[in-house]
C-alpha cells in the first residue's frame, strides 16, 4: 500500500469497512483530500445533493456506475471497495515480519481481494436487475448450461464461473418462466445453490446471502425435497460463516425431516440425507456442541454404507465413505482437536475424490489441523500438495490464504514455505 492507501488501515477507517458504512466512507475519503461536498461534486460530475445522499446512506447505492466513479476519484482501494460492499475484502499490505496473531488489525484486514471486482460487482448488478439471457433456451440447455457451471467450480475456476453466472441465472428464469414446471424450478434453485457456493468460497458474503436466500424460494415452489435439502445447506453454510449457528443448525435439522419423510428409497434421495448430515456435523462443530458433531458424523457414515464410490449423474451430491472421512477431519479439527483431525485423515487419498476441488480440499483441511498442531513444515507440504491439485483453494479461500502468508512471514526458511510463497504470488516488503 501506499501512503493514501495505509490510511484505511486506521482504526477510523477500518470501523466504517466493519459496519459497511459506504456513505460513512465517502466521507471519510472526501476529508482526507479537504474537499467540501461542492468539490467532490465538480470532480465527479455531480451535485452537492448527490454526493450528500451518497454520503447519507449506509447501503451501496443502487446505481453501482456512480459509486464506482466516486469511489475511483477519491483513489479508494478497491479491496476497500470490495470489502464495503461484502464482496471482498483488503490484501494484506506487510511492511514488517510481525506475526498476524500479534496483530488484530492485520489479522481483520487480512482477507485477500482474489476475483476481480469488476466480475462480483456484474453479478451484483444481475441480481439487483437480472439481464435479458444472450438467447432462449430449453430445459436440456439449461441442465447442460448448469453442469458445465458446475464443473468450472469443481476445476476451481471460480472466476471464470463467476462471469458466467449472470447469464445463467438470466436463462434459467426464462426457462423457468416460460415452462412454468417444478422441474425446471428445481433447475433454478440449483443454480442459485451453486453461485451461493462459489461466492460463499471465497467470502463474497453479501452476494452469497443474496444468492441462498433465492435457492431457498425457488426450491420451496419446486417442491422438491431435494432441492430444499440443497438451498437450506446452502443458506445454512452462509448463516453459519455469519456466526449463527442455531438457525443454520434449525435450517439443516428440518432438511433432514423432510428427506427421512421420503423413505430414502433412491440414491439421490440417501446421497442427499447423507451430505445434510455431514453438513450438521460440521455446524455443530463450528458451534462448539461437541456430542452432536461427533453423533452427526457418525451417522452420516452408515449413510454411506450403501452409496456407491463415484459421482452418478444428474444427483445434486457425490457422498462416499472418503468424503465423510473428510468432514470428520474438519469436525475434528473445528473442536480444536488437532491429532483426531490427522488420525481421521491418515488414511485419505486424493485418488478417493473425483473433482481437483476436493482433492485440493482433502490438503487443506489436513493443513489447518498441521497448523493447529504448530507444524508449518508439514503446514507447508500439505498446501503445496493442495496448490498442485486445485490452486484456487489456497489461493482464493481468504482463510487458507492467511495461512500460507503467516507461514511465509513466520517461517520463511521452513522446507517448502519458498515454493508456497512463490505459489500464492506472496512478496515480503523490503524495509524502508
Amino acid at each position: 500500500m501506499g501512503a493514501h492507501d495505509s490510511v484505511w488501515c486506521s482504526p477510523q477507517a477500518r470501523s466504517l469497512i466493519a459496519a459497511r458504512d459506504i456513505g460513512g466512507a465517502i466521507k471519510f475519503a472526501r476529508q482526507l483530500r479537504g474537499w467540501r461536498q461542492a468539490d467532490l461534486g465538480r470532480h465527479v460530475g455531480y451535485s452537492a445533493s448527490t454526493i450528500s445522499r451518497l454520503e447519507t446512506s449506509k447501503r451501496a447505492s443502487t446505481d453501482m456506475a456512480i459509486l464506482h466513479h466516486v469511489m475511483s476519484v477519491l483513489d479508494v482501494p478497491v479491496e476497500v471497495l470490495g470489502e464495503l460492499l461484502g464482496l471482498t475484502a483488503a490484501r494484506v499490505a506487510t511492511t514488517t515480519a510481525q506475526p498476524i496473531e500479534d496483530d488484530p488489525m492485520r489479522r481483520r484486514t487480512f482477507l485477500a481481494g482474489i476475483i476481480p471486482l469488476g466480475l462480483l460487482a456484474s453479478l451484483e448488478d444481475a441480481l439487483v436487475l437480472l439481464p435479458s439471457p444472450a438467447r432462449s433456451a430449453h430445459s436440456g440447455e439449461v441442465a447442460a448450461r448448469l453442469a458445465r457451471a458446475r464443473h468450472q467450480f469443481d476445476m476451481g475456476a471460480v472466476s471464470r464461473l463467476v462471469a458466467d453466472l449472470p447469464d445463467l441465472l438470466a436463462v434459467a428464469h426464462e426457462a423457468t418462466d416460460r415452462e412454468g414446471t417444478p422441474a425446471s424450478t428445481a433447475r433454478l434453485a440449483a443454480c442459485y445453490d451453486l453461485a451461493a457456493e462459489a461466492l460463499n468460497k471465497v467470502g463474497a458474503t453479501r452476494a452469497s446471502r443474496v444468492t441462498a436466500d433465492r435457492a431457498m424460494l425457488y426450491a420451496r415452489q419446486s417442491g422438491s425435497p431435494i432441492a430444499q435439502a440443497a438451498a437450506a445447506r446452502s443458506l445454512g453454510i452462509v448463516l453459519r460463516h455469519d456466526g449463527r449457528h442455531r438457525v443454520a443448525d434449525q435450517l439443516a435439522s428440518d432438511a433432514l425431516s423432510a428427506m427421512e419423510m421420503t423413505g430414502l428409497r433412491t440414491q439421490a434421495q440417501s446421497a442427499t440425507y447423507a451430505q445434510i448430515l455431514c453438513t450438521s456435523a460440521y455446524t455443530a462443530a463450528q458451534a462448539g456442541d461437541r456430542d452432536r458433531a461427533l453423533e452427526m458424523i457418525r451417522e452420516a457414515q452408515r449413510a454411506t454404507v450403501t452409496l456407491p464410490d463415484y459421482p452418478v449423474p444428474g444427483q445434486p451430491f457425490t457422498v462416499t465413505p472418503a468424503h465423510v472421512t473428510l468432514y470428520q477431519v474438519g469436525v475434528h479439527w473445528s473442536l480444536g482437536d488437532a491429532g483426531a483431525a490427522l488420525h481421521a485423515g491418515r488414511d485419505l487419498r486424493a485418488a478417493q475424490f473425483s473433482t481437483p476441488e476436493r482433492r485440493g480440499r482433502l490438503h487443506t483441511d489436513l493443513a489447518r489441523a498441521w497448523w493447529q498442531w504448530r507444524k508449518p513444515e508439514q503446514t507447508a507440504s500439505a498446501l503445496l500438495a493442495a496448490h498442485g491439485h486445485a490452486p484456487s483453494e489456497v489461493r482464493d479461500r481468504s482463510a487458507i490464504r492467511q495461512i500460507a502468508v503467516e507461514l511465509a512471514e513466520r517461517h520463511p526458511r521452513v522446507a517448502g514455505v519458498p515454493e508456497l510463497a512463490a505459489a500464492i504470488g506472496y512478496r515480503r516488503a523490503s524495509p524502508r
